[in-house]
Order: structure tokens, then C-alpha cells, then sequence
């Protein structure tokens, strides 16, 4: 008897346990739609879209979301390029010091980013970088790499070498052998990797809170700023909500690459 109400209790566990996880989100959804502070011509706790309105008429707000925008696709843009061809040295080549170096690449990326505020502070006012956009960007692509570098490594050793030496004897040379055999192969590892960029650059507060002033100010920070002796939680709630947005449809476009990239045994 047990065994055959063993499939619905399974069921109902997992229902009631979606539905706790997911119950945060809808309070958070609902109440983004509900006016919090008096506006004109709508009274509190009236269902309203004025909430997500003031975010694309407050400058502040916009300019926060570009800036995490942009931070997101600095990243991506360098941090893959660079760790494409580092992770393929990794794997394929042996050169003195190589598991040192990948081990050092590692102890750097587990290491708290408040630890380097300052010397990368440092570094980025002797370079005119501090305040920009670019300048955080860069800051999060160092974080980024070694973790890029990590991940590509393990897909690219999952890769037979024989496919190296066969193309290298057709005649293709090394970047072109990349370019053409290579990337089709690892996509789902650089789906996982521009997945882990995004994460960090999204939420990062440090080094925006160390690296600028007034201009590149993220969206975790424009949220963290709307608090204050009167904070309009449904405005927060919305702008929270927005700011899941872009996740939402970076895990939707690249589910395919995301199931299979996470399953690296079966690439």
C-alpha cells in the first residue's frame, strides 16, 4: 500500500516544496504592483502600474540598469576570448609551472574581492580608469577568468586529442582548428561560463561601491538606494523584479547549452 502512494507523496513533497520556493517571488511580484506611498490620483494599496512606470522615467534608475548591462557584456566579451585559448594551453600543453599556475588561478578566484579594493583602486586612478564603467568591468573581469578558465579547461579536456592532431595534419592551423572544430564542441561550457560572468557582474556591490562616485553605478546599488525614511517598497519590488529580468531570459535562451553544459561527463 505504502509503495503504491510512494509516486504521490513524491509529488505532493515536490509541489509543496516549489511552491514554498517560489512564494517569495510571487509576494515580491504582487506587491510590485501595488502602490506603497501616495501618488497623485492613486491611493495606497491600490493596484497599480505607476511603479514599474518610474523606473523608465527615473534617469537614475536607467542609467543603473545600462550600467549592468554594459558590466554583463564587458565581461563576456573579453573574459571568454582571453579564456578560450588559456584553457586550451591548460589542457593540451605542458610547460614548466602549469598545474602551479592553474592552482594559482584559483586561490585568486576564492579570494574575497574586498581583500584587493585597494591596490586595484590604486592601479585604476594611476590609469584614469576609476568612476567608469570600463574600469568595474575590468575589475569584475579579473574575478571572472580564472573561474572562465576553470570551466573551459575541463571541457576542452573532455575533448579526444586526436581531433587536434588529425585537423593539425589536414593542414588547419591552431587558431583556425579553434575557430572551426573547437568552439561547436565547447559551447555548452561557454554557455556555463558566460552564465558564472553574468552572475558575478550582475550582484557585484564592492568594487562599485570602492570604483565610482557618480557614474557606473550598478542596479543592486540603485536598489540599495531607494531605501530610506520613507522607502516605496512597491517601487523596490519593482525594480527588483526588473532587475530579474535579464537573468531570466539569458537561462531561456540558453537552456539547450546551459542542461548540457552542466553535465560535463555526458559532453
Amino acid at each position: 500500500m505504502f509503495l503504491r502512494a510512494l509516486p504521490y507523496i513524491k509529488a505532493t513533497g515536490l509541489i509543496l516544496f516549489f511552491g514554498f520556493a517560489c512564494l517569495p517571488l510571487v509576494q515580491m511580484t504582487m506587491i510590485s504592483f501595488i502602490a506603497t506611498l501616495p501618488q497623485p490620483g492613486i491611493e495606497v494599496g491600490s493596484l497599480t502600474f505607476g511603479n514599474y512606470a518610474n523606473i523608465v522615467s527615473d534617469p537614475n534608475l536607467r542609467s543603473a540598469f545600462g550600467n549592468s548591462i554594459a558590466y554583463v557584456l564587458i565581461n563576456i566579451c573579453i573574459t571568454v576570448p582571453v579564456a578560450i585559448p588559456a584553457a586550451y594551453a591548460f589542457s593540451r600543453m605542458s610547460f614548466l609551472g602549469d598545474k602551479h599556475l592553474f592552482f594559482a588561478f584559483i586561490a585568486f578566484r576564492i579570494t574575497p574581492p574586498v581583500v584587493l579594493t585597494l591596490p586595484i583602486f590604486q592601479l585604476f586612478s594611476a590609469l584614469g580608469i576609476v568612476n567608469s564603467v570600463f574600469g568595474i568591468a575590468l575589475a569584475h573581469c579579473l574575478f571572472n577568468l580564472p573561474i572562465s578558465i576553470w570551466i573551459l579547461q575541463g571541457f576542452i579536456s573532455a575533448i579526444p586529442k586526436e581531433q587536434d592532431e588529425t585537423a593539425f595534419l589536414d593542414g588547419y592551423s591552431r587558431p583556425r582548428f579553434i575557430w572551426t572544430f573547437l568552439l561547436p564542441q565547447i559551447a555548452p561550457g561557454i554557455a556555463v561560463t558566460a552564465f558564472f560572468c553574468f552572475m558575478f557582474s550582475w550582484v557585484e556591490v564592492v568594487f562599485a561601491r570602492i570604483l565610482t562616485t557618480t557614474n557606473g553605478k550598478p542596479i543592486s546599488m540603485a536598489i540599495n538606494a531607494l531605501f530610506g525614511f520613507q522607502t516605496d517598497i512597491g517601487l523596490v519590488m519593482a525594480v527588483t523584479v526588473a532587475s530579474m529580468i535579464p537573468g531570466a531570459v539569458l537561462v531561456f535562451s540558453m537552456r539547450n547549452h546551459l542542461s548540457r553544459g552542466f553535465k560535463v561527463g555526458k559532453l
